[in-house]
């Protein structure tokens, strides 16, 4: 399977670091990662305060166990694809990728936990393989597509996009995936299709945080059928060059990143077209803090914190929150007309 750049949302392959080359560079990057670490990783838990201070200390006293997870997480190379990782590089606004420990050692997935520390080591062990999804609804052409098929229809291209968490925190990532809309193009969406609507595995004996009674499992996520084509939307298969792992949404997650990170929905089993506006878990179990859109907006603050600015993973301090997550040249004119703090 070929990785495809795209121009304007990745970096060329001429600058892509060799796994050897990052592994020697983690080596002395671990040397300062501690005040890093501790200094830059804000809390991102519902009702937890984003000072900083609390979680910094956290994740100081928890980063050692971060490595050495990250160490025996038994990552493994995507199939026919040569595995890359890449050091010292950019996505298009010059914004430097997040260390690879953070992005599978720091994870929103409450189907395992609802501590992000927890997370991978509650995951550790998941199968996703066999695995399917069913893609079905209004569609002329449903079918239901093992995850070894999809790999072989769609080519892997690698993008970097920052992902947004609505809870104040940020990464910078380099994905594996195709986008939504090849997959979509593929089951011919029937005239009335207006929405896409994905569903996570539910198996509470796998996934022990389903067995929680505070949730409406299982996670239900959606888009419009036009966020769901637009060309920035994917369906992540892995990220630094390897396959996903379980705390990341192994083997399938949706990446979408103009939008808060918990429209990413993991783990997908069901992908449906459907003609009204999907309910989300979220919106079922918090309806007064978030709406079907959650597109990034410096603007429109959540009822607990404000969401003008965020704190990147591996940086000290905050900085400002851009509209669209900074992406508004490929999707604003999706919401031309509509009224953006309405339509949260």
């Amino acid at each position: 399977m070929l990785i495809k750049k795209r121009t304007g949302i990745e970096i060329p392959s001429s600058e892509i670091t060799p796994k050897s080359v990052y592994l020697s560079r983690r080596a002395f990057m671990g040397a300062t990662a501690a005040v890093a670490g501790a200094a830059a990783l804000a809390a991102c838990a519902p009702k937890t305060d984003l000072t900083g201070a609390g979680s910094a200390a956290r994740m100081q006293a928890t980063e050692a166990a971060q490595v050495a997870a990250a160490a025996t997480a038994g990552v493994t190379p995507m199939p026919t694809a040569t595995p890359i990782v890449i050091a010292g590089q950019t996505d298009e606004q010059g914004n430097p990728l997040t260390e690879y420990e953070s992005v599978i050692g720091y994870n929103n997935f409450y189907e395992f936990s609802t501590n992000k520390e927890a997370v991978a080591g509650r995951a550790e062990g998941f199968q996703a393989t066999p695995w399917q999804v069913a893609v079905g609804g209004l569609v002329n052409k449903p079918g239901t597509y093992d995850i070894d098929d999809l790999r072989a229809r769609f080519t892997a291209e690698e993008r970097i996009y920052r992902l947004r968490c609505v809870e104040g925190w940020s990464m910078v990532i380099p994905w594996l995936g195709f986008p939504l809309s090849a997959l979509l193009n593929e089951v011919e969406p029937a005239s009335g299709a207006q929405y896409v609507r994905f569903e996570t595995l539910y198996d509470p004996e796998r996934m022990p945080g389903q067995n929680s009674p505070f949730f409406p499992w299982p996670y239900v996520e959606g888009l419009r059928l036009d966020e769901a084509m637009n060309d920035l939307t994917l369906i992540s298969t892995g990220l630094y060059g390897e396959e996903l792992l379980p705390q990341n949404g192994a083997p399938l997650r949706l990446v979408v990143p103009w939008k808060y990170g918990f429209k990413s929905i993991k783990s997908i089993v069901k992908i449906d077209l459907v003609d009204e506006m999907p309910m989300s878990l979220w919106m079922e179990a918090a309806p007064n803090e978030y709406g079907f859109y959650a597109n990034v907006n410096p603007e429109v603050n959540h009822p607990r914190w404000s969401q003008a600015t965020e704190r990147r993973i591996g940086e000290g301090g905050r900085r400002p929150t851009q509209l669209f997550n900074g992406y508004g040249e490929q999707v604003a004119a999706l919401y031309d007309g509509m009224d953006l703090a309405e339509n949260y």
